[in-house]
């Protein structure tokens, strides 16, 4: 599932949309789409416990309806977490920042020093391929917190907790691995690192915490 892209993942989920007979409001014109529309989407070959979209339906429903008929014909490793009335608004205005746990086979005591350094840069500029052509942007401002420990019992390696703010461009849990390896030689050698998003929502500013983006309470703008 970490592999499947994000192209892949609405194809699926538009066919679930019309296997579990949704009433779906659609666009107007010549080619008329279901109106649903998808927020802060995971990278590929990144697992997420944390993914959003809105649907826009023709007639009110009771949201556990929604959620029954969806869980029952969606792929395995696809599930509905929750479904609610949406309060307005736009859904990525309250995506401000999000979670990450990265596991990597590197001894927890190398990690520590290249977070340390890290952490302690300025900027960290790194260079990723974009739909607008190869960019260099600085990783390092976006990372609001970058922890690195022992992984798992039983896990070799070390596992990093990582707090991203959610900026333009964006940056991506992947990015900040090559600004490790750029300021601190973090060498993982053939190795790929275990990106899951563990959450993502509105970020509190003072308390640095990250608020469910689905409460009602939300202001959205």
């Amino acid at each position: 599932m970490r592999f499947t892209s994000h192209r892949d993942f609405s194809r699926a989920f538009e066919r679930a949309v019309f296997r579990a007979r949704v009433p779906m409001a659609y666009s107007s014109g010549f080619n008329p789409h279901p109106r649903i529309s998808y927020a802060g989407a995971s990278p590929t070959g990144a697992a997420s416990e944390a993914e959003y979209l809105e649907l826009a339906l023709a007639q009110v429903v009771d949201p556990a309806d929604i959620q029954a008929q969806l869980d029952e014909v969606m792929p395995d490793g696809l599930d509905i977490v929750d479904v609610v009335t949406s309060p307005g608004g736009a859904l990525a205005d309250v995506l401000t920042a999000s979670t990450w746990m990265i596991d990597i086979p590197i001894d927890p005591a190398v990690a520590e020093s290249a977070v340390s350094t890290f952490l302690a840069a300025e900027s960290v500029p790194v260079e990723r391929m974009t739909k607008r052509g190869l960019r260099e942007f600085d990783c390092r401002a976006a990372v609001l917190a970058l922890t690195a420990g022992p992984a798992p019992e039983g896990t070799p390696g070390t596992r990093l907790a990582l707090t991203l703010r959610h900026v333009e461009p964006a940056v991506r849990p992947d990015d900040v691995m090559t600004g490790l390896r750029s300021v601190a030689d973090l060498d993982l050698g053939s190795a790929a690192p275990l990106l899951t998003r563990l959450e993502q929502g509105l970020l509190d500013e003072e308390t640095g915490a990250i608020g469910d983006p689905l409460r009602a309470d939300v202001k959205r703008i």
